[in-house]
C-alpha cells in the first residue's frame, strides 16, 4: 500500500484527513446477527453490484476461520480492469479464544487514483456469553490518489453498499437503530429517545429534527429532512419529532430543545440536567436549511464525518490484523494502479496500534476539554452573580458614608437593576429594543429571534443585551463629543460607571478578503434609512462577537453618531458567511 495508508482495516494513516486528501466514509455500528449471516448479506450486495458494473462475479469464500486456524495472508482476486478484490479472515490478535474476524476490500479505478472500499466484520468467541454476542461491522470508503503529488478535494460519498446493507443487518449503537432514513418519534416513543440520547455507550452522533409547526409533516419530511440527512446514512442515528412529540420533548429537555423547523446534533455524553451542556449541541435552525438545502446538508454532515474519523475503534476491531497481501499477488499490480509497497507485517502492526492510541488520546483530550468549557461557564455566572452581591454591598456601603456618595449608590442601583432586568432571550430582546433611543434595529427580527432555538441561547441574549448597552451609552457620549474615539476604543477605555464589554468582542471591520467578496460583501449591505443613504443600504462591517466558534452569533452595526446622531443595529443573528463559515 502507499505509505499514507495504514493496512489494518484499510483506513488511512491521517485519519484526522490532512494533506488536502479526500475526507474519507467511515461507519462503525454492530448487529445483532451472526457473523456468517453478515458477511454473507454483504457478499451477495457486493456480487450484484459488481455484476452491474459489467465486473466478474467473485467466487464463494469462507467466511470465518476454523477452530485454532490461524490468519493467512489475503485471496487477492482480479474481476476485470484495475478491479481488485481481496479477501481474508482469521483470529483477532491475541487469539481463537478473543474472537475472529472477516474483511472484504474492493479497489476500483476512479479519476487521479482509486476507490477503495473494505468491510470489516469482527465477532467475540463463541464462549464469550450474551453480553459480548454483538458483531461489530466497519464499513470504509476513501480516495487513494495515483501518487504523492496528486491532490483530491472534497468527500467521499456515503457507498450504495452502506445504504443497502444498514436495513438488512437491522444496526445499532447501543440501544438505537441506525438506518438509512429518519426514525419517526411519536409522543409515545419521546422517553425512549431520551434513553438513547443519555446512554453512556453511545459513540454516534443523534440528529434530531423538528417540523415547523404549520408545516405538513409528511411534505417537510420529504422535501426538506430526507435531502438534509442524505450524507449522514450510517454516520448518525437519525430521528424526526411529530408535531405531537415535539412539545414533549422539549418539556423533558429543558437545556437542550429543537424546534421551528430546526435540527439539532446530540454529540454523545448529553447531560439533560446541565444548562452549560447543552451548549455543545450544535443547532441548524430552519432559515438556514432553506437558504440552501444541499449546502445545509454538507455543513451538517461535518461533525459526524469527523467524530468517525477521531474516535478509537472499539476493541473488537482494534484487534483486527493488519491486511497482508501475497508478494506474488503484488507483483501482478497494472501501470497506473495503486501499489502495495507496505512494510513488513510488524511495522505496519506497529503503525496501526499507534494510530489507535493516537484517536484514544484525543478522545481523552476532547472529553476534558468538553468538562473545562463547561466548568468554566459555571464559574462565569457564579462570578456575575458574585459581582451582582458586590455592587449591592457597596451602595450600601456608600449609603452608610454620607450624601457625598450618592453616585455611587445610584451606580449600584443601576447595576442592580441591569443584573435582574436582563432579557431572558432574543424575543425579549427585540421587543425591548426602544430602551436605547439612540440605537436603531434596522435589521430583520427573524434572524434574531431564530437564535433562540440555538442551545446558547439565555447566555448570547445576555451578551447581545451587554453589547446593546455599552453602545448606547457610547453613543451617547459621541453625540456630546466625549466618546475619545470609536466603539473598540471605548470599550479598552471605558470611563468609570459605564458597562464595560469585552475589548476583544468589539470588531472595528471585515477582513479584506471579506469585502472584496462580491457574495459576503452583500450580506453585509444591510437596510439605514435613507437620511444616512441614499440606497436605503450601507455596509456594515463593524460588528460585536457574541459568543464564540464559526457559527456563533454576530451583531453588525454602523456607528453614524457624526452624522444623524444614532448607531444602526443591522443584523443579530448566526456569523454571516466568511472564509471559516464558508
Amino acid at each position: 500500500m502507499t505509505p499514507e495508508h495504514t493496512p489494518s482495516t484499510g483506513q488511512p494513516s491521517d485519519a484526522l484527513g490532512r494533506f488536502g486528501q479526500s475526507t474519507p466514509y467511515r461507519m462503525t455500528v454492530t448487529t445483532p446477527r451472526p457473523h456468517q449471516d453478515t458477511v454473507s448479506l454483504a457478499d451477495q450486495l457486493l456480487a450484484a453490484w459488481l455484476k452491474q458494473e459489467g465486473c466478474e462475479e467473485p467466487p464463494a469464500g469462507s467466511t470465518a476461520p476454523e477452530a485454532g486456524s490461524a490468519a493467512l495472508p489475503a485471496e487477492r482476486l482480479r474481476l476485470g480492469d484495475r478491479v481488485l478484490l481481496d479477501r481474508d479472515f482469521g483470529p483477532l490478535l491475541g487469539g481463537p479464544s478473543q474472537g475472529h474476524y472477516t474483511r472484504r476490500r474492493l479497489r476500483t479505478p476512479a479519476p487521479h487514483g482509486t476507490h477503495q472500499l473494505t468491510l470489516t466484520v469482527a465477532s467475540p468467541a463463541a464462549d464469550g456469553g450474551p453480553a459480548d454476542a454483538q458483531t461489530w461491522v466497519r464499513l470504509e470508503a476513501e480516495h487513494l490518489a495515483a501518487g504523492p503529488g496528486v491532490r483530491t478535494a472534497g468527500r467521499v460519498p456515503v457507498p450504495e453498499l452502506a445504504r443497502n446493507l444498514l436495513p438488512l443487518l437491522d444496526a445499532t449503537d447501543g440501544p438505537a437503530a441506525v438506518g438509512p432514513a429518519p426514525r419517526l418519534i411519536t409522543p409515545a416513543g419521546v422517553d425512549a429517545l431520551i434513553d438513547d440520547l443519555c446512554d453512556p455507550e453511545r459513540r454516534l452522533p443523534t440528529i434530531v429534527a423538528s417540523v415547523p409547526p404549520a408545516a405538513p409533516f409528511d411534505s417537510w419530511l420529504a422535501d426538506t429532512v430526507q435531502p438534509l440527512v442524505r450524507h449522514l446514512t450510517g454516520l448518525a442515528v437519525l430521528c424526526v419529532l411529530d408535531h405531537a412529540a415535539l412539545p414533549v420533548f422539549n418539556v423533558a429537555l429543558e437545556y437542550h430543545k429543537v424546534y421551528g423547523g430546526a435540527v439539532r446534533t446530540y454529540l454523545p455524553e448529553v447531560d439533560p440536567a446541565s444548562r452549560y451542556d447543552g451548549t455543545r449541541h450544535p443547532v441548524m435552525p430552519r432559515h438556514r436549511i432553506e437558504e440552501d438545502v444541499r449546502r445545509a446538508a454538507a455543513l451538517l454532515a461535518r461533525e459526524p464525518r469527523r467524530s468517525a474519523a477521531e474516535l478509537p475503534l472499539p476493541a473488537l476491531l482494534a484487534a483486527v490484523p493488519v491486511l497482508q497481501v501475497p508478494p506474488e499477488a503484488k507483483r501482478t499490480a497494472r501501470p497506473g494502479q495503486v501499489h502495495d509497497q507496505q512494510p513488513d507485517a510488524a511495522e505496519q502492526q506497529a503503525r496501526a496500534d499507534e494510530l489507535q492510541r493516537i484517536r484514544h488520546s484525543l478522545y481523552r483530550s476532547r472529553r476534558r476539554e468538553r468538562h473545562l468549557l463547561a466548568e468554566n461557564d459555571e464559574q462565569c455566572a457564579a462570578l456575575r452573580h458574585v459581582s451582582a452581591q458586590v455592587r449591592v454591598l457597596t451602595g450600601r456601603l456608600c449609603s452608610a458614608a454620607g450624601p457625598e456618595a450618592v453616585d455611587l449608590v445610584r451606580l449600584a442601583a443601576e447595576a442592580r437593576a441591569d443584573e435582574d432586568t436582563a432579557p431572558a432571550n432574543f424575543s425579549e430582546l427585540v421587543g425591548r429594543f426602544g430602551e436605547f433611543p439612540l440605537l436603531e434595529f434596522t435589521g430583520d427580527q427573524k434572524e434574531a429571534l431564530a437564535l433562540d432555538g440555538q442551545c446558547s441561547g439565555t447566555g448570547w441574549a445576555r451578551l447581545t443585551w451587554e453589547g446593546l448597552t455599552a453602545l448606547q451609552e457610547y453613543a451617547a457620549a459621541a453625540v456630546r463629543g466625549e466618546a475619545g474615539g470609536d466603539f473598540k476604543q471605548w470599550c479598552e477605555h471605558t470611563p468609570p460607571g459605564c458597562h464595560r464589554f469585552p475589548p476583544r468582542k468589539a470588531v472595528r471591520g471585515e477582513s479584506r478578503t471579506v469585502e472584496s467578496h462580491t457574495k459576503w460583501k452583500r450580506e453585509r449591505m444591510l437596510p439605514v434609512p435613507e437620511c444616512v443613504d441614499s440606497s436605503r443600504r450601507a455596509f456594515m462591517g463593524a460588528h460585536l462577537r457574541i459568543g464564540g466558534g464559526r457559527t456563533a452569533p454576530r451583531l453588525h452595526y454602523l456607528d453614524d453618531c457624526s452624522g444623524s446622531g444614532r448607531i444602526y443595529v443591522g443584523y443579530i443573528g448566526l456569523h454571516l458567511t466568511n472564509t471559516r463559515t464558508n
